[in-house]
């Protein structure tokens, strides 16, 4: 009698580190000949248990070293509690339950919450990773999703024709500690977004369509310069991980030489106890060169690997890539190409990193840097700052955007020369770095305009000490024009919104005698005058006019009228 495995095949699709263009894992996917066997297991828990086990054993007879991504229903997961079944179909093969991602798919309607959180748990304590699939395009409550704190989310490539939603999702992945996966990319375009998103992983047919034997090699488009907005505390860890050539710390030599001759592509192996913490680090060279030494396989080959292994270099999956590179630059430098280990908060090991990977990809970042700093004040130019105000407005904090110039600046360089004026913009632009101090972003927008990105608190100090220095160029006196929009949560959705809300400030400030400053709220009206006499301005007696009557803001004017030697005024 035929059993219904009989006509089921599984079909192995890569997830793809796209930073790296390494495969990150396998997904194992049902591929039945005849009928809906997945429709039958969404409404049999047993059977869906089964086509899980099924799938890691099939995977683990194709000697796949890659970390594995197996589907569960939620229902099965809140009906049965933990897969130990799976969890033994593991163990028996050798391999380590850190190794496998249960996928835990839609749908979630009437599913008991609590039973599946219990689960999940019970899964983690066994030392399973937890993903959670099917975001964006099934039926996960928010609260939910949250409440798993998954190690990483699947997202549905649909999704990315709504970039907001996409890059919500990164930064509430980001307050999990979870990887963002897109799945279902077809197109370079997709590719593209995902990566402007900031999605770690993806998976789909461009890279590489399922197939019956695991993929050797993957399709990842070239990276356009500067798609990929980074932290400015450097790139995070995630974006680099490898998967690791595991091992118990028991192994013999013999074993991890068995393991390096037949996967050429591992760099070395981590031995790991009994949770996955990484005891030793082998590296592939130096352990091969001394196994191929003379009597070499009959010293070693059966004694255990450790012997000839180092302590290993670990870093934390919190970590920057600028992290790592302190981690490698101490101590012995014949260890400088060494695989670095990553590992979780319990301290167990979910990959590697290496050394390469993160010089090219700190290279490119300076590149990209240098590329867009302004040639006359090395100051970025206005995508780094707008950018940094984007992924602020998107962490749902407030943001406090300014832009400030040079009063008649034309003036100047006809009265002084274009030598003066290009050195009256380089004072001002280093007067801006220092009262920053790191506090704020400042950049060089063109000319003599410049935009900073401040923390409300900060601003004060700021424009005092560029606003009460005295400025002159060629001995002609200048005064400098601040304009100020403060933006809180839900008052913009991009720096689009917030240059449009300062358009109109700064037309006011420039309305003013002397130096200046105004200051406005996003989506209130009217606006506040901080520095600056009403009238004799670079906009004259009609800009003077419009700031009395409030036109383009509102129509609340609260002038505070201050000399130059009363500081910085508040309005009441």
């Amino acid at each position: 009698m035929r059993s219904w495995t009989d006509s089921l095949r599984f079909a192995f699709q890569p997830v793809v580190n796209l930073t790296t263009g390494g495969v990150a894992g396998l997904e194992i996917l049902a591929r039945p000949e005849t009928g809906d066997i997945l429709a039958e297991a969404r409404r049999d828990p047993e059977l869906d248990r089964a086509l899980a086990v099924l799938a890691v054993r099939t995977a683990l007879r194709r000697e796949t070293l890659l970390p594995l991504h197996v589907n569960v229903f939620a229902g099965t997961l809140a009906d049965l509690g933990g897969l130990t079944t799976l969890h033994d179909a593991v163990r028996e093969a050798g391999r380590l339950p850190w190794e496998v991602t249960i996928d835990i798919g839609p749908p979630y309607t009437h599913v008991p919450q609590s039973a599946l959180l219990e689960a999940v748990s019970a899964l983690r304590g066994q030392g399973f990773r937890i993903g959670a699939d099917g975001v964006g395009d099934g039926d996960v409550p928010l609260r939910l999703l949250t409440d798993l704190a998954p190690d990483l989310v699947k997202l549905d490539a649909s999704l990315l024709g709504r970039p907001a939603a996409v890059r919500a999702m990164r930064t509430l992945c980001e307050e999990l500690g979870a990887l963002l996966v897109v799945e279902g990319v077809e197109t370079e375009a997709q590719c593209a977004a995902a990566l402007a998103a900031g999605a770690q992983l993806a998976q789909g047919h461009l890279f590489a369509p399922p197939a019956r034997l695991p993929a050797a090699d993957v399709y990842v488009p070239p990276r356009s310069p500067g798609v990929l907005a980074r932290p400015r505390s450097g790139p995070s860890v995630r974006e680099f991980v490898r998967p690791a050539a595991l091992l118990p710390v028991t192994a013999s030599a013999g074993q991890v030489r068995a393991l390096l001759t037949g996967a050429p592509e591992v760099s070395g192996v981590l031995l790991v106890d009994r949770a996955g913490v990484p005891v030793r680090s082998v590296h592939r060279s130096r352990f091969l060169l001394s196994m191929s030494g003379r009597y070499g396989h009959a010293l070693y080959a059966d004694r255990p690997a450790a012997k000839l292994g180092d302590p290993p270099r670990t870093v934390g999956i919190d970590a920057t890539a600028w992290e790592v590179l302190d981690v490698v630059a101490v101590g012995d430098r014949d260890r400088t190409s060494d695989d670095v280990a990553v590992v979780d908060r319990a301290g167990r090991c979910v990959g590697v990193v290496r050394l390469a990977d993160l010089v090219r990809a700190l290279a490119e970042s300076r590149v990209e840097e240098a590329a867009g700093l302004n040639p006359l004040t090395r100051l970025p130019g206005s995508d780094a700052i707008t950018g940094e105000a984007d992924r602020r407005i998107a962490d749902g904090r407030t943001v406090t955007l300014s832009w400030l110039d040079v009063d008649h600046f034309k003036r100047v360089n006809d009265g002084a020369g274009f030598a003066a004026g290009d050195e009256l913009i380089r004072s001002v632009g280093r007067a801006l770095q220092r009262a920053a101090d790191g506090a704020a972003r400042v950049g060089h927008i063109g000319g003599d305009d410049f935009l900073v990105l401040a923390d409300p608190e900060g601003l004060g100090p700021l424009a005092a000490a560029v606003l009460d220095a005295s400025w002159s160029a060629g001995g002609l006196p200048v005064t400098l024009s601040l304009a100020t929009v403060v933006c809180t949560p839900g008052s913009v959705t991009d720096h689009r919104e917030a240059a449009a809300c300062l358009a109109p400030l700064k037309k006011a400030a420039k309305a003013l005698r002397g130096a200046s400053w105004v200051l406005g709220r996003a989506g209130a009206p009217g606006y506040e005058v901080l520095r600056g006499v009403v009238g004799g301005g670079e906009a004259g007696v009609e800009g003077a006019q419009a700031q009395r009557e409030g036109r383009g803001r509102g129509d609340r004017v609260e002038p505070v009228v201050a000399g130059p030697e009363a500081g910085v005024v508040g309005a009441g």
